[in-house]
């Protein structure tokens, strides 16, 4: 029988006793590696090979980082042999189908309805990085605060003329800020990106989380 059960202790690159600090920092390098979002311009197969990897590196973070799921799932890798275990990321689809139910509190990336789902892959790297993610899209993503700073500017402009535009444009630009910032989260802004915008901002954590192996990132 092909290998079948999902190894995410060997998927992360960490030991079996590794603790919840060494699991999280093995997430960051190994999410950051698989992110299809750096691959803007490669070849499809490529992408969808990335994009499975870094689902399965997250249902593989998700699982471990939590010490109920995790000592769930241990008891199920110990009634597998060495030779059932694998890296494939097609066996960690298939654990998630038959094993989630185990997981009573599968609400990374349940719909609410029916059985627990795989956790939100995108969801979770935004949860694991909000801390170094939040400057890096702020910097790169302020579209209403500029849109409000072009609009107030304008409106001001043809009330006041010179002294209305800076008025105005510091005013929409306030108003915007805000706009970018209610009610969503780091995570989904970063979705919301374009992906030339998405690929810089890998590379800026690749570099602080990699260091020198950023590189050939």
């Amino acid at each position: 029988m092909a290998s079948s059960f999902p190894d995410y202790y060997e998927l992360l690159g960490v030991q079996s006793a590794a603790t919840q600090d060494e699991i999280r920092q093995a997430y960051k390098r190994e999410s950051l590696k698989s992110h299809p979002d750096r691959l803007a311009g490669a070849p499809p197969a490529e992408v969808k090979r990335a994009t499975e990897r870094f689902q399965a590196v997250a249902d593989a973070y998700y699982v471990l980082s939590d010490a109920t799921r995790r000592r769930e799932y241990d008891s199920l890798r110990a009634s597998h042999g060495f030779d059932e275990r694998t890296t494939d990321p097609s066996a960690s689809a298939n654990f998630f189908a038959n094993f989630a139910n185990m997981f009573s509190g599968a609400s990374a990336g349940s719909s609410g309805q029916g059985a627990p789902q795989r956790p939100d892959a995108e969801g979770v790297f935004g949860d694991v990085f909000e801390e170094l993610l939040r400057p890096e899209v702020e910097r790169v993503a302020p579209f209403w605060a500029w849109l409000g700073a072009a609009c107030g500017g304008g409106i001001g402009f043809i009330i006041a003329n010179i002294p209305g535009l800076l008025v105005g444009a510091i005013a929409g630009n306030r108003l915007g800020a805000i706009r970018d910032a209610k009610g969503k989260s780091v995570a989904a802004v970063f979705s919301q990106l374009g992906g030339n915008q998405k690929a810089e901002i890998l590379r800026a954590l690749a570099m602080k989380v990699l260091g020198t192996a950023a590189s050939n990132f």
